[in-house]
């Protein structure tokens, strides 16, 4: 951790250049439109940034504003988010913008995080990337990143300006360089300042698959099944066993991604 402040201002400035000359063209980064800053934040929870792009880019095609999403039927909703996992995500995305619709987006990370599904992440993301507000983003690789410096809180490493280039700053560093299995100090801007340089260390990487059910034998493959399905018109995949089908539809219905009705069923 910088012993002075001057050293922790030197620190913010190797990590800003560092990112000005290393991070990645991602859409997201492109805008301070909280709506598009929002469905992007809810694409990423859980989901890879490179599967998460080209749906991103398609989505706000389709849906280009809080309205038109918050006006959008739910079955179209959910079956504009098949393939991208946790299906439940964008019926809260969808209320959430419906909300917004209504009343006008929150600003601050407490009106934020009494949307629909937005937790203290997705809104401390939104209020610093769209609003400006002072607040540090801290998920896996922020929170990683500040513990190895042996930082205390990233909000105590957070410059008084420029809040939200810093918030990405740190999240490209934990996710291309300080990893959790593969932290490159060598690469590593803030290695002079770091009290972990050198001998971070890595996690024990767990047997392939010990202790876990193959993904095809979990509910949640059912339940993704079944979504598929009826997004793409056809009938519940028959080479599911009822024993497992049945109950992950109820579930489905319980939720409201899934509608019965006298002609079958339907999304949403």
């Amino acid at each position: 951790m910088p012993g002075s402040p001057t050293a922790l201002d030197e620190l913010r400035a190797a990590l800003s250049d560092w990112y000005a000359a290393n991070r990645r063209d991602l859409p997201w980064r492109r805008t301070s439109d909280p709506y598009a800053i929002l469905v992007s934040e809810v694409m990423l929870q859980q989901t890879q940034v490179a599967r998460v792009v080209p749906r991103f880019e398609a989505w706000l095609e389709r849906w280009p504003t809080v309205a038109s999403l918050a006006a959008a039927p739910r079955g179209a909703v959910l079956g504009a988010w098949v393939g991208l996992g946790y299906n439940a995500r964008a019926l809260r995305l969808h209320a959430a913008c419906a909300l917004v619709a209504r009343e006008g987006w929150p600003t601050t990370v407490a009106g934020l995080g009494a949307l629909p599904g937005v937790g203290p992440y997705t809104a401390a993301a939104v209020a610093s990337f769209a609003f400006g507000e002072a607040v540090a983003a801290v998920d896996v690789n922020v929170a990683r990143v500040a513990a190895r410096l042996g930082a205390g809180t990233p909000q105590e490493l957070l410059p008084a300006g420029a809040a939200a280039d810093f918030n990405q700053a740190m999240m490209e560093l934990g996710a291309t360089t300080c990893r959790a299995r593969s932290a490159a100090c060598a690469d590593c801007p803030l290695e002079a300042w770091c009290a972990s340089a050198g001998r971070v260390e890595v996690p024990a990487r767990a047997p392939s698959g010990a202790g876990r059910p193959r993904f095809e034998e979990t509910n949640r493959w059912v339940r993704g099944r079944i979504v598929a399905a009826l997004a793409a018109g056809d009938e519940l995949p028959r080479e599911i066993p009822p024993e497992r089908l049945a109950p992950a539809l109820d579930e489905l219905v319980r939720e409201g991604q899934v509608t019965r009705h006298r002609r079958g069923l339907s999304l949403g």
